[in-house]
């Protein structure tokens, strides 16, 4: 079902560019992500959603509904923001009621919807707790209560996880993924962490330079990245200077390798760069038979950190970097001379 609807929209501060000319659509219920570095422009789209902000021009639609100069209390939106912004004199319960009090709702209904949303956000009991004596995660989840409170059609967070730790971020991730799949409320999440935005989201919208740079699903994205920008924000990636020689092939330090991706916006003899992710490169003994799809290196670093064992290979002064598990783990040391496969189907071809 269609719901969320940015068209065209440009937004300029004067002379600033905060937005260009970003046009997406997304169906009712996803959970998306807006993803990219400070300054990329993602919060200041997040605003014009919520209307705290005007598009310079385009529009924004929910469900064929124009919200373009709809004020904020007329869209029916919930939302969270980095500080969370409790109101520090009233108790738990009365952050969260607070808008149903200000638009009418009785005390009792107030009191049965907090205490039902604290049950949601796993805090029952705490209405009449202050804020003050709340964990950073509590508050959090106090603050997404209370951004539910009134039944939003569309949920906003900007940067959500910001203030937690590194070990209670994983756990909320996983709690409002689960909590927005329950509700089946349509979700924007602003973030500058990947690992956020692959954990929790439907759709990434990849921003830069205030334009989306590409949308698609985490592991569209993730094996597929339009370019050198999106592929290094978007986990770690090897990149290897290369020459496209055929439809599916390219030249890397001497070798030719074979590469599955899509090759055709590019012509025989082009620049590019070869890129594969650090999971799907395998290393080999040199005294091992002669392989397909691989170049020759020599191993830098090894790094043991339990679950996986990182291998640094400097291929004629490129490094490349493999990671295993323990059981798949050649057995290599820094200093010995090693095959680096590159399986075609795990390479991609990128402009250099």
């Amino acid at each position: 079902m269609p719901g969320l609807r940015i068209e065209n929209v440009t937004k300029k501060f004067g002379s600033v560019t905060a937005v260009s000319d970003v046009d997406l659509q997304f169906n009712s219920g996803e959970m998306i992500c807006f993803l990219g570095p400070s300054g990329c422009g993602k919060t200041t789209l997040l605003r014009m959603i919520a209307g705290l902000d005007d598009p310079t021009s385009g529009s924004i639609r929910f469900e064929d509904k124009d919200l373009t100069g709809v004020p904020v209390h007329q869209r029916n939106i919930g939302m969270v923001f980095q500080s969370f912004a409790l109101f520090p004199h009233l108790n738990v319960g009365e952050n969260i009621s607070y808008a149903m009090r200000i638009r009418g709702h009785s005390r009792s209904e107030c009191s049965d919807r907090a205490r039902q949303l604290l049950d949601m956000v796993h805090l029952p009991g705490l209405e009449d707790r202050n804020i003050s004596q709340l964990s950073g995660g509590q508050r959090q989840r106090v603050a997404i209560a209370r951004a539910l409170a009134l039944n939003p059609q569309v949920f906003l967070l900007d940067e959500p996880m910001s203030a937690l730790d590194a070990n209670l971020r994983e756990v909320m991730q996983i709690e409002l993924r689960k909590l927005q799949q329950e509700l089946g409320i349509t979700t924007v999440v602003v973030t500058h962490d990947q690992t956020e935005a692959m954990t929790m989201a439907d759709q990434i919208v990849v921003m830069g330079n205030a334009r989306v740079l590409q949308t698609g699903t985490p592991m569209d994205i993730y094996k597929k990245p339009v370019d050198k920008f999106v592929a290094g924000f978007i986990g770690t990636s090897n990149l290897l200077p290369a020459t496209l020689s055929g439809p599916h092939s390219v030249h890397v330090n001497g070798a030719e390798l074979k590469v599955d991706g899509n090759t055709d916006r590019f012509a025989k003899g082009d620049a590019v760069l070869l890129m594969t992710r650090p999971e799907e490169v395998v290393v080999h003994h040199r005294s091992e038979t002669a392989m397909a799809n691989a170049v020759a290196g020599k191993v830098t670093f090894v790094r043991d950190i339990g679950a996986t064992i990182e291998i640094l290979v400097d291929c004629a002064g490129h490094e490349v970097i493999s990671v295993l598990t323990p059981k798949d783990w050649p057995g290599v040391k820094v200093g010995d001379q090693v095959l680096v496969e590159l399986p075609a189907a795990a390479c991609s071809v990128l402009a250099a």
